[in-house]
C-alpha cells in the first residue's frame, strides 16, 4: 500500500508571501506541490502562467505537479517544463489530440497526466491509460477554487480503480477538488493516492498542522479500503 501523497494548491495560497506558504506546507510532511493553470477559455477563470510555477520552482525542492486547464495545451507544454515542472496533465476534453499532448510531455523527460471533468465518462480514458502516468479526476467543475465536493465523485474514484485494476495498468489517482478535514478519509478510502487540498490548506490559521491532520486521515482512510 503507497503512502498517501497530499500535493496543496498554490490556487490558494497568499502569493505575496508564496515562499513562506509553500515551506509551511512541505514542513507537514506535503510531498508535492500542485499548481492549477487556467486560461479563462476552457474554464471560466484566468490564474497564473509558467512565472508562478517558476517562483514555485525556485521556492521548495519538492514534486511540482502542473495542471494545465488550458485550450491547445502543447502550445505551452515546454514553456512549463522550462518553469520547473515534474508533471503535467492535460485534460482530455482540452486537446483534440490527446496521445500526441502525452507523448509531446513525456518527450521532455517528465511525467505526464490526463485530467477529467465529473461530467465526462470514464470509459473516454481507457484508450490513453497505458500512456500516463496519473489520472485527475475532478470532484468540482474546475474554474475556481473553494468549491464543494461533488458526491458522485466518490463511486467515480472506485470505478476507475476498477479499471486500473482490470487492465493491469499502473497510474496514479489523483483527486482535485473540495477536499477537506471532513470528506478526505472516505475519499482515501475509495482508493485515491493524491490529494489536491487548496483552501483546506492555504486558509487554515496554521498551514503545517492542516497539512499534518489531512494527512494523517488520509492514511487513515489507506487502512480501510472499500
Amino acid at each position: 500500500m503507497t503512502a498517501p501523497i497530499l500535493a496543496p494548491s498554490i490556487l490558494a495560497a497568499n502569493y505575496t508571501h508564496l515562499k513562506k506558504d509553500i515551506e509551511e506546507s512541505i514542513k507537514g510532511g506535503a510531498q508535492w506541490i500542485h499548481c492549477d493553470v487556467m486560461d479563462g477559455h476552457f474554464v471560466p477563470n484566468i490564474s497564473f502562467g509558467p512565472l508562478i510555477v517558476k517562483a514555485a520552482n525556485e521556492s521548495t525542492d519538492a514534486f511540482l505537479d502542473v495542471h494545465l486547464m488550458i485550450y491547445n495545451p502543447d502550445d505551452y507544454i515546454e514553456k512549463f517544463v522550462d518553469a520547473g515542472a515534474d508533471l503535467i496533465s492535460v485534460h482530455i476534453e482540452a486537446t483534440q489530440h490527446l496521445h500526441r499532448s502525452i507523448e509531446l510531455i513525456k518527450s521532455h523527460g517528465i511525467k505526464a497526466g490526463v485530467a477529467v471533468n465529473p461530467a465526462t465518462s470514464l470509459q473516454n480514458l481507457e484508450p490513453i491509460l497505458p500512456y500516463v502516468d496519473l489520472v485527475i479526476l475532478m470532484s468540482v467543475n474546475p474554474g475556481f477554487g473553494g468549491q464543494t465536493f461533488i458526491e458522485q465523485s466518490y463511486e467515480r474514484i472506485k470505478d476507475l480503480v476498477t479499471i486500473r485494476q482490470k487492465d493491469g495498468i499502473d497510474f496514479l489517482i489523483e483527486v482535485d477538488g473540495g477536499i477537506n478535514l471532513e470528506n478526505i478519509e472516505h475519499i482515501s478510502r475509495c482508493g485515491t493516492d493524491v490529494f489536491v487540498a487548496g483552501s483546506s490548506v492555504f486558509k487554515a490559521n496554521d498551514i503545517e498542522s492542516r497539512v499534518k491532520e489531512l494527512i494523517k486521515r488520509a492514511s487513515h482512510g489507506k487502512q480501510l479500503l472499500v
